[in-house]
Parts: C-alpha cells; sequence; structure tokens
C-alpha cells in the first residue's frame, strides 16, 4: 500500500521516468533536501582552492619583492612546490566530501528509483539523470564558490597588505588560474555523481515496498576486490611517505614522493573506512556507557558502516588537514634550528610564523568543509530512518532517548575521527616537513642532511580537540530536532 499512496505523490512520468516532472519543472530536485548542502560544499570547496592560489600567490609575489629572500633559489623552488601540494589538497578535500555527500543522496533515493523502475523508467535513464543533477550541482557551487573566493581573496590581500605594512608588492587578485578550481570541483561532482549512481543498477522494481537501505557490515566484509584495492593503495602510499623522506635527505624533491605517498594512503583509508572506522566507532560506543540510548547509537555504526564511514571520513580529512599543516610548521622550525646549529635566523623565524598564520587559516576552511558534510549526512541519515525512528518510538522509546542517541552518534563520530585524524596530521606533516627541507642547510652552521623527531603544537591541537566537541553539539542540532518530530504512525506508513 505504501508504494501505491507514494505513487499518487508523484507526477505521472513519460517514457524516461522523470520528463514529465522535468519539462514541469527543469531545476525543481534543487528543492530536495540534501541538494542544498550539497551545493554549499561544493561552493566551498571551489572558494578554498581559489583562496589557496591567491594566499600562494601573494606569498610568492611578497618574497620575490624581499631584498633578502627574494634572490633565493632555494626558497623559491619550495613555494613553488608547496603552491602545487595546496592546489594538490584543495582538489583532494572537494572530491571526498563532494563524492561521500551525494553518495548519501542518491543512498537516500532507492525507494523512489524502484518506483520509477516499478512503471517502467530503466535504470539507464535514472542514471543518466542523477549524473545531470551532479553536474548542474557542480556547476551552481563551483560558481558561486569562485565568485565568492575571488571575493574573499581580494579583501585579504588588501587587508594583509595593510596590516603587515607590505609595501612595493604589485600583485592581480583576479587571474584566469582561479578558475582551474571551479573546474576540477564541478566535474568532480559529475563524476562522483555517476559513481554515486552505480547503484541505479542493482535496485528492483521490489524495493519500492521499502525504504531506502544501505549495505550492511558484513556485505562490505565479502567485497574482497575493494578491500584489496584499499590494503593495496595504503601499502603504496606508506611505501612512498619513507620513500619520500629518504630522498628528502638529498633533495627538496622529496616531499613530491611523500605528497602522492600521503594521497595514497589516505585514499587507501578513505576506500576502506567500511571496515575501518565501524570498529573504532564501537570501540569509542563503550566510553559513552552501555545505557539503551548509548548501545543503540553504537551498534548503528557497525550495522551500517557505509554511512558511519562517509560522516567520519569527513572529519578525518577536517582533522587531518589542520593538524598536517601544525606539525609541519612546527618541525619546519626543528629541522631548521638543527641546521642552523641551534638558532635559526631571525627573519626567517618572522617570516614562517607569518606563513603559519596564514596557512593554518586558509586550512581551518578544511574544517568548514567537514563540519557542513557532517550536519548534512546527519540530517539527510535521520530523514532516511524516518522508519526506523518511529518504530523505536512505538516501542516505547522516548522523544529524549531520541534525541540522545541521535547526540552519541554524532559523538562517536566526531571523537573518533579526532583521534584518526591527530594520528595521521602528525604523521603526514612530519613527513612533509621532514622531506622537504632534510637536506636544506641553514646559516650559520650549514648543517646536512638533517632528521628530527615530529615536533607537536600542544596548544593547535588543544584547539582542534575543543573545536570537534563544538562540532558534535552544532552538527547535531538539526538532526536531533528532526527526529523528535518523527510520529511514530506517520514514520511507520511511510
Amino acid at each position: 500500500m505504501s508504494a501505491v499512496v507514494e505513487a499518487g505523490r508523484m507526477p505521472r512520468p513519460a517514457a524516461s521516468g522523470t520528463a514529465a516532472r522535468s519539462a514541469t519543472a527543469p531545476l525543481g530536485w534543487l528543492r530536495e533536501r540534501g541538494m542544498g548542502a550539497s551545493i554549499l560544499v561544493a561552493a566551498i570547496s571551489s572558494a578554498f582552492g581559489a583562496i589557496l592560489l591567491s594566499a600562494t600567490g601573494f606569498i610568492a609575489a611578497v618574497l620575490r619583492a624581499d631584498p633578502f629572500i627574494g634572490d633565493s633559489g632555494t626558497l623559491a623552488a619550495v613555494l613553488a612546490i608547496m603552491s602545487f601540494l595546496l592546489i594538490g589538497v584543495a582538489v583532494y578535500v572537494a572530491s571526498i566530501v563532494t563524492a561521500n555527500t551525494f553518495a548519501t543522496v542518491i543512498a537516500g533515493r532507492t525507494r523512489r528509483i524502484a518506483l520509477l523502475r516499478l512503471i517502467g523508467a530503466s535504470a539507464r535513464s535514472q542514471r543518466t539523470e542523477v549524473a545531470r543533477q551532479g553536474l548542474v550541482v557542480g556547476v551552481i557551487g563551483a560558481v558561486l564558490g569562485l565568485v565568492g573566493g575571488t571575493l574573499a581573496s581580494w579583501a585579504g590581500v588588501g587587508l594583509a597588505t595593510a596590516l603587515l605594512g607590505i609595501e612595493g608588492v604589485d600583485y592581480a587578485v583576479v587571474q584566469p588560474v582561479l578558475v582551474l578550481p571551479a573546474l576540477v570541483v564541478a566535474l568532480i561532482t559529475w563524476a562522483a555523481a555517476w559513481a554515486g549512481s552505480r547503484r541505479v543498477l542493482t535496485v528492483t522494481p521490489l524495493q519500492a515496498l521499502g525504504g531506502s537501505v544501505e549495505a550492511s557490515h558484513d556485505a562490505f566484509a565479502r567485497r574482497g576486490v575493494r578491500n584489496g584495492a584499499a590494503v593495496t593503495l595504503f601499502a603504496i602510499g606508506g611505501a612512498l611517505l619513507a620513500g619520500g623522506i629518504a630522498i628528502g635527505l638529498v633533495s627538496p624533491l622529496g616531499v613530491i614522493v611523500a605528497f602522492f605517498g600521503g594521497i595514497f594512503s589516505f585514499t587507501g583509508l578513505a576506500l576502506g573506512a567500511t571496515l575501518v572506522m565501524p570498529p573504532v566507532l564501537r570501540l569509542v560506543g563503550r566510553v559513552f556507557g552501555s545505557s539503551a540510548t548509548a548501545r543503540l547509537a553504537a551498534e548503528n555504526a557497525l550495522r551500517y558502516p557505509e554511512r558511519s564511514s562517509r560522516m567520519a571520513i569527513g572529519v578525518v580529512m577536517g582533522v587531518t588537514l589542520v593538524t598536517m599543516f601544525a606539525v609541519a610548521l612546527e618541525t619546519v622550525k626543528a629541522v631548521l634550528t638543527a641546521s642552523a646549529g641551534g638558532e635559526a635566523p631571525a627573519e626567517l623565524t618572522t617570516l614562517l610564523d607569518t606563513f603559519a598564520g596564514i596557512m593554518m587559516g586558509l586550512v581551518a576552511v578544511s574544517a568548514v568543509i567537514a563540519a557542513v558534510g557532517l550536519v548534512n549526512l546527519l540530517t539527510i541519515g535521520v530523514v532516511q530512518r524516518r522508519r526506523e525512528l518511529g518504530l523505536l518510538r512505538a516501542l516505547g522509546v522516548s522523544t529524549g532517548q531520541v534525541r540522545r542517541m541521535v547526540l552519541f552518534e554524532a559523538a562517536h563520530i566526531t571523537v573518533a575521527a579526532t583521534v584518526t585524524g591527530l594520528a595521521l596530521g602528525i604523521a603526514y606533516g612530519w613527513a612533509g616537513a621532514q622531506s622537504l627541507l632534510g637536506a636544506v642547510p641553514m646559516p650559520p652552521s650549514f648543517s646536512a642532511p638533517t632528521l628530527v623527531a615530529p615536533a607537536v603544537p600542544w596548544i593547535p591541537v588543544a584547539i582542534i580537540v575543543i573545536a570537534t566537541a563544538v562540532l558534535t553539539l552544532v552538527a547535531a542540532v538539526v538532526p536531533t530536532r528532526l527526529a523528535t518530530r518523527v510520529a511514530p504512525v506517520e514514520a511507520l506508513a511511510d
């Protein structure tokens, strides 16, 4: 009966399954829950890339104008490498966050897609429609991000010039290269939508009678090819990181090898997150006690690993990036101090502190991306679980218990993601700094090669931990309100 009721709520499709609706409201699907947040994620990612390009370009212009540093070929090469790496980070952040957000939206459409299949739509037409929507979302978000990022860069350059008293630096913010992040974000959103739509081909018309269902933990455990690829990528990444550190003792080009090592290893972790993160989340869940709501929250992470892993990996990425840059900048000072024989030049230390402030401000944008992604995925997850929450309410679970369960789920994700991100960030930050400057001699001792232990700035680490705790509370506000509004009868009737 629910399928018949659902069919009555939808416009009659043409042969293509959605042609009639598209004819009357071509962009009406943008009002669906999750699409606005997907556009926001794409916009932030595009703006992030534009701001990174502008910041590194402005820093390069400042260095070229400095009589003490401007003629340094080594620093120029280091800055060029840093620019390349930061652009790579921006693109990578955009790909992971956008793919996870859109994949969750697609998972929630299983029932509707099955209904359209039931009344004659083909799987191919549905997949084409999903890909088209991904491209539209990507283009809208990328354009908004490009405009916003360019305006923010213009304001930032003017503010930095005034506050730091920089003179004789002529830097044009509006440049053709700023279009690159926007183009990449649009294409990545389209590719993510196309990749996420693969499950459309496996949706059967009979699934129109049920709700949206994520794959179970056992189903993911049986995916030998995917799991093998994840382990292989992680192993290759680890080997490249070690190789980059070794090469960095001879040449700054070792950081490029280490960069790809970080990409490969984190991609392997993201690909295998459905196996790695749920047990970690369940272990963290024991910290929250043995109450019924705490046990439900912990078991949900293991029962639906795809959903929980999408939420966790975005936070892991944000924490990893912020920690990585904090540790890298602190380790850079340690490497240069050791190479200089105990004390780095005062001018260079001041420059590094200025650079650190700018970079930490830029990388903090990744935390905003992670926060938006977490709020979006938690909200969509609650909407997709209306029947589950309605059943719990029908069995006697109070609204307060449902609220605590959703809050516990968000807390599990942020705690597990923070611990994982801190560990990865320390490793990546140390590897990046060591592979970049291990072979660079500094006056007066000019000692090289230099190998130091990771330097961890504890104040930024404490700030990261506090920020993730605040993120948990903020991210859970909307989902908990939605969860407590679920009426048992209406939810079970869907």
